[in-house]
């Protein structure tokens, strides 16, 4: 991305704090900065987002220029959490532009590799490195509750009552819970939920269905918010 003075203190400084952004000081008249540009951004692309550039015209930005303390072009520097953590003057050959792009990317770690193969073996394998860990659980929960086989559902809602409630986690356990319902029209499910909610003050296996069913729905379903409403004059 192209940035300017008034850009630099959000997309530079401000977005270091989520991911390493390499900043390419350069000028149009610069030979140098014609060579090495084309090979940060072929580079920095491969990473697939790990790390972003920022292309600096020092001529139409010298506010940032002057941040940096440039004396000459191309520059480049490397921000992580809004520091400076290495740079580079000159025009370098692609081996070692890499080499400087490499040393930014963080290796994903072992369960990070398993989770992202997605297979039971895998996430199975990614649990037994982390059973507390929120992603490893539900990953492995979804897994189960999509498979449906014999007994599937319930190993996903015991997995799931590892870690604390989130939204996340509700939706999952949903899932497992109302099982095939999940899968009919939502005009469908809405009449269940009309015939639920006239259950759900006596009832707690119907008041326990109808908000499974809600989750089902989801939050943008506008349907969702009029049954909560609903639900609360009943209980209330």
């Amino acid at each position: 991305m192209d940035v300017t003075d008034a850009t630099f203190e959000a997309e530079v400084l401000d977005r270091s704090a989520e991911v390493p952004v390499v900043v390419d000081l350069w000028a149009s008249w610069c030979g140098p900065c014609r060579t090495l540009g084309p090979i940060l951004e072929k580079v920095i692309a491969e990473t697939g987002g790990a790390v972003e550039l920022a292309k600096v015209d020092v001529d139409a930005n010298p506010r940032v220029s002057a941040t940096f303390q440039v004396s000459s072009i191309p520059a480049v520097f490397a921000l992580k959490d809004r520091k400076v953590v290495d740079r580079f003057i000159g025009a370098l050959p692609e081996t070692a532009v890499r080499e400087f792009v490499g040393s930014l990317v963080t290796a994903p770690s072992e369960v990070e590799q398993l989770l992202a193969k997605g297979d039971e073996d895998s996430l199975r394998a990614a649990l037994e490195l982390a059973p507390a860990d929120d992603e490893t659980v539900t990953a492995l929960a979804q897994f189960l509750v999509e498979r449906a086989g014999e007994g599937d559902r319930e190993e996903a809602l015991a997995l799931l009552a590892r870690i604390p409630e989130t939204a996340e986690v509700r939706r999952i356990a949903a899932l497992a819970r109302v099982g095939d319902e999940a899968a009919e029209p939502a005009e469908d499910i809405a009449q269940k939920l009309d015939t639920l909610l006239e259950l759900v003050k006596a009832d707690e296996a119907a008041r326990q269905e109808f908000l499974d069913l809600l989750e089902v729905l989801g939050p943008d379903d506008p349907r969702t918010s009029q049954y909560r409403k609903a639900l609360s004059t009943r209980l209330y």
